[in-house]
């Protein structure tokens, strides 16, 4: 407990004479007794009159051993929440006095060799101390035999004064061994310094270094006379294209000049970056549809315990294109290598609004904008993708012809296309399907229009040839014709799926809501005949699993 602190200073004043304590330095005053009785208290203007129970209460004092210098307001970055966090807990420790030591154990070979020379120090000393106290002996024996002689050899004192001294010196110096040459002391660490302290993360990326190639040639004189011939070959050819071009520009004028060139320019450029732009599309799309992706892939219902044989269905995806607007979707299929690139093929039902088409295809990698945009003049029916080659795409227009568009190729116009030389079909084309190729490996593909014909096509040197493979009629209905001109009433072909096992068998499905079993073989009658349903057939397949059951749909609302 502390003691308790005076209220008040009392200043004690006494007369007599005083003298200084020359020990103590204080002054002290001869009339003990005087400055005993004499007591006057002087009291400061400005002191509190306070009462007893004032007077007596204690003030106490806590130490602690916190820092009262510490500070409190310490904040760190937090890396795992990213923000200035503040500490609590501050070092309260404050050294005032701290040094340096070394420890050397005993039983190393510093040790000994420290040892050892302590020992010979030592030993010295101590033979020092022995020789002094003979020497100090025989100095005694010897005073009065220097007394007597003093008068006689007072010439010789100077000498054996210096002589006594040079023997003191070599005394007190004692031979000491020659030390070996030790480490330093003041390198010195703690065994707590010593830890090993986790290091630090460092995340880095290291690119690939690109490909580098020695390239070595010797320049001859015929060498530079060709360069030169080539270049000036390549200046004259861009003279010609000018030359070429000046009657149009007369025509246009020198702005739409301009901007044809920079539109070129502009295209050029592009170009160069339509690979990276799209790689850089896909990686902000996948970051942006992440929560689709997933659902896609692990979504699962908890919810359908409890609906007896029912599911649920879940939008996921929205695919659209500006310049495919008030465009029906007439047509859909699945590419059959990459499974997340699938074709969409944009027309019309309407014969009176008939304008133009699009062939788009889309990646679920990137819903916002298809991979591959392809225009038609002519809306497109149906479409379908070959299986051995999943970059060649053939669709039926709605005037008739069919098309091969070639994904490889950037321009968007077919690589081949029919036309009225060639037989193409006069209503349009419902359906086309690719088949196996044939003897000698020519791209083969069938087709089937309003028209009543199914036509098979081929690609021989780069054009389609078709071929009719039937005629579908139907059956008792002529016109009363003069006899001899009977001629046959042409049936609405609308779909057809060929056999999964024998390959020159396949079904026909008409307007007139019939089925036909038809044959490559006999292209005058038909195998079969099916009254399916009472309207058009949109759509006919054979069972991949069981090759006598197959399936139709028609416009009648039934499956059959």
């Amino acid at each position: 407990m502390p003691p308790k602190q005076p209220r008040w200073q009392s200043i004690n004043i006494s007369r007599g004479t005083r003298k200084r304590d020359e020990d103590s330095g204080t002054e002290v005053g001869e009339g003990t007794d005087e400055w005993t009785q004499s007591k006057a208290t002087v009291r400061p203007p400005d002191q509190l009159e306070l009462t007893d129970a004032e007077l007596k209460e204690e003030f106490t004092r806590i130490l602690t051993a916190n820092n009262p210098h510490a500070p409190q307001n310490i904040v760190r970055y937090s890396f795992k929440e990213g923000t200035y966090k503040l500490i609590g807990f501050v070092d309260q420790l404050a050294v005032h006095f701290s040094q340096v030591g070394n420890l050397v154990p005993k039983d190393s070979d510093e040790g000994r060799r420290q040892h050892y020379r302590d020992e010979l120090v030592a030993g010295s000393q101590e033979s020092v101390k022995v020789m002094l106290s003979d020497t100090e002996n025989f100095e005694e024996d010897e005073e009065p035999k220097e007394a007597e002689t003093e008068a006689e050899s007072q010439t010789d004192v100077p000498v054996t004064g210096v002589a006594e001294n040079v023997m003191e010196e070599e005394l007190m110096t004692p031979k000491q061994p020659k030390e070996r040459k030790l480490t330093n002391k003041f390198n010195f660490s703690e065994r707590a310094s010593q830890t090993f302290n986790n290091p630090l993360r460092d995340r880095e990326c290291q690119m690939e270094p690109p490909p580098r190639t020695n390239f070595s040639a010797t320049a001859n004189q015929w060498e530079i006379y060709d360069a030169y011939v080539e270049e000036l070959e390549k200046q004259e050819k861009t003279k010609e294209k000018e030359k070429a071009k000046t009657p149009v520009a007369k025509k246009m004028g020198k702005t739409a000049m301009r901007k044809l060139t920079s539109m070129e320019s502009q295209s050029d450029d592009i170009t160069k970056v339509s690979q990276a732009a799209k790689i850089v599309e896909r990686m902000v799309n996948q970051n942006t549809y992440d929560d689709v992706a997933q659902d896609f892939k692990y979504y699962e219902d908890a919810a359908d315990e409890y609906r007896d044989q029912e599911g649920t269905l879940l939008p996921l995806w929205k695919f659209q294109n500006d310049k495919a607007k008030r465009l029906a979707v007439t047509a859909l299929c699945w590419n059959p290598k990459y499974k997340d690139l699938f074709a969409v093929g944009h027309g019309s039902y309407d014969f009176m609004k008939q304008s133009r088409g699009m062939l788009l295809l889309y990646s679920m990698k990137n819903p916002s904008f298809p991979e591959y945009v392809f225009s038609s003049d002519s809306g497109i029916m149906c479409l379908d993708m070959h299986v051995d080659h999943p970059y060649l795409v053939v669709v039926g227009h709605y005037d008739g012809n069919v098309a091969i568009y070639n994904l490889k190729k950037p321009h968007s116009q077919p690589s081949f296309r029919s036309s009225a030389k060639s037989g193409k079909h006069t209503d349009p084309v419902w359906q086309v399907k690719w088949q196996k190729d044939d003897m000698d490996n020519n791209l083969n593909f069938f087709s089937v229009s309003s028209d009543g014909r199914i036509v098979s096509w081929t690609l021989v040197k780069s054009e389609l040839v078709h071929t009719d493979v039937i005629k579908l009629k139907v059956e008792g209905s002529t016109t009363e014709v003069p006899e001899g001109l009977q001629l046959y009433t042409v049936g609405c072909g609308t779909a057809f799926d060929f056999h999964k096992e024998i390959d020159y068998m396949f079904l026909v499905g008409t307007e007139e809501g019939k089925i036909y079993k038809c044959s490559k073989s006999y292209s005058s009658q038909f195998l079969d005949t099916y009254d399916a349903h009472n309207m058009a057939v949109d759509a006919v397949t054979w069972n991949p699993y069981h090759t006598k059951v197959f399936m139709s749909c028609s416009s009648d609302w039934t499956k059959r």
